[in-house]
């Protein structure tokens, strides 16, 4: 099921989109709706992983010196 919605766009923004949906042979509506998707998946998943790293802090899992400087090496990162 899908719904409508109205938004703004700067003038120059519209008229780029008008561009790619000709050149796509896609509706600015079509492509909007799939940056939308796309813009609302990646913010998901990147305030799950903050959610998920803030209670592993929480619950004090952080790696150790030792771990730390292990995977400095493996990567030839001066962790200094």
């Amino acid at each position: 099921m899908s719904t409508t919605m109205t938004i703004r766009l700067d003038e120059d923004v519209k008229a780029r989109l008008d561009k790619l949906a000709e050149s796509t042979h896609r509706s600015r509506s079509f492509l909007a709706a799939e940056a939308i998707q796309s813009f609302v998946e990646i913010n998901e998943w990147q305030i799950g992983e903050i959610r998920t790293a803030l209670d592993e802090a929480d619950a004090g899992k952080f790696a150790s010196d030792k771990e730390v400087t292990a995977l400095a090496r493996k990567w030839k990162v001066n962790a200094r």
